[in-house]
């Protein structure tokens, strides 16, 4: 008889993760055995007591596990603790890398048998194809489009490069370890005499940078530097972008065929120009930042170059070239008589010279290799491509194709993408900002004495008069603010870098909390003080940056449109943006949304923002005679957590609102998600094809049909509901901002200065005046995730309700059909659900303890619980599922695999608040804190 086709299905599932199992065995025995070795067997047996414990407490809610556990945490030392942290928080890091390799083993396992995955190029090119759409469009579509993710700073993610180059070492060997055993497998007969030989020497290597990180301190004693962050994120351009976003454009090249793809995928960066909350940006920052990007771009270019050069052996008496590559020869400044029939080494050894010139002339640093002097450095980017195509067209044209796609053809990518800049550097500040310097300015010429008083009206006229005057607002010899200084600095700097790495290193200015027409007109100002806006509004002014708001709360969301109809109704301001680019990129904030009006309430605002934002365009731009319409490109803040905005790309895309894709978007890379991202090479173009693939469907394909008014209506009730029930608990509670202070690491993520901004905007420990990023973050660190669910369970209930017993049904039915038919809420609810999946009461309950107000206490955590089961029961009536994660089998599997040993983490944390708290902290309780929240964030993955 056949087993029942359940078991034959959880027999498959056991199979498939079977190698997991293996990595994941393989790499905690190794670290097992280094810290038996490192620490002693006393040290590797406590930290298995504390594993037992604390899976018995989550498997069982054993109290009796609880007992002990406290008390076993109670009684250890100061280094006992710091070592057990450490062990958990590299066997989370390790796990990381089995579940990366596993992916990357399962997708080609997929893609091997032709079950090709939804996100790939692959997938959206057939669907494309279905859909009747030619090559020649889809090219045509891409040279109109723009894609750009854009990497942020984040305060818990900053690891020392030791670490990151250690890891990335073990990622390599699971692979090599892989590929072993697939050559043993395919060798039947020498399998016995290959695999044991080859996989011990690959563990051994293994077991050596297991070792290695576990005698490397993991995170750096000093106050994280912007230029820390700065080297955090290049580390994986190095690793991962360069090479990576190259293949991405060769593979649509393949697929397309000879229509050429237009280089519409950049990428951007804020580390270094984001000034928002950050007293540490500069301009000598933002100069530190593109100087080293510029390096990294050109380092890797001169790498590439002088590989190529030994690979173009070809000689003149045996192959012919184009005369424009004989006339690169002859320029070139290598007279060596070996060299003198090889013009193709000829010409890369001058390119290497001129590269390395460059170098020196940008960065002040050295090329590594010098066949010839350095001499006669680029001017731009462009130029060095123009050589390399002249290369490149005297191989196609001389029966020498296949030695321009294995190096040359990603070069010649690379340095299309990256030019000499490598990422378009974001510059951002605070509306309020920008104001003092403004008002300061004008105080100072003796224009207007209060500023900040006028209302908006007037403060739109002063501005307007400014910008049809030629004349600059300083007073020669008169003495400013050192902030008004440092924020004119940062405007001067800007046009210095423009000018040394070219446009692309500087192309949009952010204001946070635009809330006026008047925040927007006052960068313009400040962008004509510097020489960044020529001319004046009612001549022919041009802008070299443009201006993106930023609407962060849910009334800023509100009066996004508005806001924008107002200041394009302006005299001459469409006409400057006409003129500048036709470009308007328009920020939309996710974070503070959220922490605003909880998750449904900032998804819903957002959604119906965008709405009205491209309506509002369409009709601007139909107004418009001739092809110069003004493009509007969204760029999405969105951070880590769901309630950040996180989530799958892919599915974030496709559920825009009909017609706010088209070929642009911009979108915030940040937390833990960029190393798991990106970290792993595969695993990052993977993610960087979702990024395309999923644009070019929203364009193209318009899967999202406009939602029907019932949807619209019930989203927005359910709205209302959401944000009620949200405000009531997070900002009309009593005592609600004690219980966060308390139950959550909050204050040690503020006090031992993780991360290279404060916490909070101002000096308060008021929930609004809080940063998003430790906000989000700290519920995640205690496990409750509340900002990605917290609402929705008393909104279903009241929408449900409100239609009384006789109609409940019809709207339980409503409810059900936009899940299965509205992306947009499908979208929604799959993100709470896997937030939820990564929530646990239990351990959140642990936290709740370090609340020293028992009543206080139960009161608010008895009032979460209650909340947490109302959305886990309004998200199984609507789905269907009882179960979480029911439709994401790799999440499953993970969090089976890898919170058992994220759990401990938190029982340590909860103890080392205590101790901190309660005056016992010294410099080791400091250090077990800051490792258990990386730890912990690492296991989570998506918590920043």
């Amino acid at each position: 008889m056949k087993p029942a086709p359940t078991n034959e299905s959880a027999k498959r599932a056991k199979d498939n993760e079977r190698p997991l199992v293996e990595d994941i065995r393989l790499l905690g025995r190794i670290l097992g055995d280094v810290i038996r070795e490192q620490e002693g067997v006393q040290a590797y047996e406590l930290i298995e007591q504390i594993r037992t414990l604390s899976v018995a407490f989550r498997r069982d809610a054993d109290q009796e596990a609880d007992r002990a556990l406290k008390k076993l945490l109670k009684s250890l030392s100061g280094d006992q603790t710091v070592s057990v942290i450490r062990a958990f928080t590299y066997f989370s890091h390790l796990a990381n890398l089995a579940e990366d390799r596993h992916h990357i083993r399962r997708r080609a396992i997929h893609e091997r048998a032709g079950d090709t995955q939804e996100g790939s190029i692959e997938v959206a090119m057939s669907r494309l194809r279905w859909a009747g759409i030619a090559p020649k469009t889809i090219a045509a579509t891409l040279a109109e489009s723009y894609v750009a993710p854009v990497l942020t700073a984040h305060p818990t993610e900053v690891q020392r490069k030791s670490i990151l180059d250690a890891e990335r070492g073990i990622a390599k060997l699971l692979t090599a370890r892989d590929e072993i055993k697939a050559h043993a497998a395919s060798f039947e007969s020498k399998k016995d005499a290959l695999t044991p030989k080859e996989l011990a020497a690959n563990e051994a290597h293994m077991r050596a940078l297991v070792m290695q990180l576990w005698q490397t301190r993991l995170l750096r004693y000093s106050k994280l530097t912007v230029a820390d962050e700065v080297e955090n994120a290049l580390s994986y351009y190095e690793s991962t972008f360069l090479r990576e976003i190259p293949k991405l454009y060769a593979d649509l090249e393949d697929r397309l065929g000879e229509h050429a793809v237009h280089s519409f995928f950049r990428m951007g960066q804020w580390i270094g120009g984001d000034r928002d909350g950050n007293p540490n940006v500069s301009a000598q920052t933002l100069e530190y930042a593109l100087r080293r990007q510029s390096e990294v771009a050109l380092r890797h270019y001169l790498t590439e170059v002088h590989f190529l050069g030994g690979e173009l052996s070809i000689s003149a008496m045996l192959a012919q070239c184009t005369p424009e590559m004989t006339a690169l020869a002859e320029s070139s400044p290598d007279q060596n008589e070996h060299r003198k029939d090889e013009p193709y080494r000829r010409a890369l050894t001058g390119v290497y010279a001129r590269l390395a010139a460059t170098l020196k002339d940008l960065t002040g640093t050295e090329a590594a290799r010098h066949a010839v002097a350095p001499q006669n450095a680029y001017t731009s980017a462009e130029a060095f491509v123009a050589d390399l195509r002249t290369i490149e067209t005297s191989l196609k044209s001389n029966h020498a194709s296949a030695l321009v796609s294995q190096r040359l053809r990603p070069l010649i990518r690379a340095a299309e993408v990256f030019g000499f800049h490598l990422a378009t550097v974001d510059l951002r500040q605070s509306s309020d900002k920008h104001e003092e310097v403004v008002a300061e300015l004008l105080a100072t010429a003796r224009i207007e004495s209060n500023y900040s008083n006028l209302d908006e009206m007037a403060k739109r006229r002063v501005l307007l008069g400014l910008l049809n005057d030629a004349r600059a607002l300083r007073v020669h010899g008169a003495t400013y603010s050192a902030h008004a200084l440092g924020e004119l600095a940062i405007f001067a700097m800007a046009k210095v870098m423009r000018e040394r790495f070219g446009n692309h290193a500087i192309r949009h200015y952010i204001i946070s909390h635009t809330e006026t027409v008047s925040d927007l007109l006052e960068v313009l100002v400040l962008q004509k003080e510097v020489g960044l806006m020529r001319g004046t509004l009612d001549t022919q002014a041009l802008c070299d940056l443009i201006v993106v708001p930023l609407f962060e709360t849910i009334e800023d969301l509100r009066n996004a449109a508005p806001i924008m109809g107002d200041f394009y109704a302006l005299p001459g301001v469409t006409e400057l943006i006409t003129r500048s680019g036709a470009e308007q990129d328009i920020m939309l904030g996710y974070s503070d949304s959220n922490k605003d009006g909880g998750i449904f309430t900032s998804n819903w605002e957002l959604y119906r923002a965008e709405i009205a934002l491209v309506e509002l365009f369409d009709e601007l731009n139909a107004k418009v005679k001739g092809d110069k319409k003004v493009q509007l490109r969204m760029f999405h803040g969105r951070g880590g957590t769901v309630g950040r905005g996180g989530g799958p790309s892919y599915q974030a895309i496709l559920a825009q609102p009909p017609g706010t894709v088209r070929g642009q978007i911009r979108l915030t890379e940040q937390g833990e998600v960029i190393g798991s991202k990106y970290a792993n090479p595969e695993i990052g173009r993977r993610n960087l094809e979702t990024l395309v693939a999923a644009t070019l469907e929203a364009t193209l394909l318009q899967p999202t049909k406009s939602a029907t008014k019932a949807y619209l209506d019930a989203a927005a009730e359910l709205s209302i509901n959401s944000m009620a029930a949200y405000r009531a608990l997070v900002y009309e509670t009593p005592g609600f901002t004690e219980y966060f202070f308390s139950s959550t690491p909050i204050r040690e993520i503020a006090e031992l200065n993780i991360g290279s901004r404060p916490a909070s905007r101002k000096a308060s420990q008021r929930i609004e005046d809080l940063r998003a990023i430790p906000w989000g973050f700290s519920w995640g660190q205690c496990r409750l995730t509340l900002p990605g669910w917290f609402g929705f369970g008393s909104a279903v209930q009241t929408f449900i309700d409100a239609a009384g017993a006789t109609h409940a049904k019809d709207r339980t039915a409503l409810l059900q059909k936009m899940y299965r038919q509205w992306p947009f809420f499908r979208t929604l609810l799959s993100n709470m659900d896997m937030v939820m999946a990564k929530s646990d009461l239990a351990l959140a309950s642990r936290y709740a303890e370090l609340v020293s107000n028992a009543r206080l206490r139960k009161k608010i955590f008895t009032a979460i619980e209650a909340e947490w089961h109302s959305t886990a029961q309004a998200l199984a009536l609507i789905t269907g599922e009882k179960h979480r994660l029911s439709n994401n089998a790799a999440l499953q599997r993970s969090i089976r695999h890898r919170f058992p040993y994220i759990d401990p983490l938190h029982h340590l944390q909860v103890e080392l608040v205590r101790r901190y708290r309660e005056g016992k902290a010294d410099e080791r309780v400091q250090r077990g804190i800051h490792i258990s929240i990386n730890g912990i964030a690492a296991g989570l993955r998506n918590t920043g």
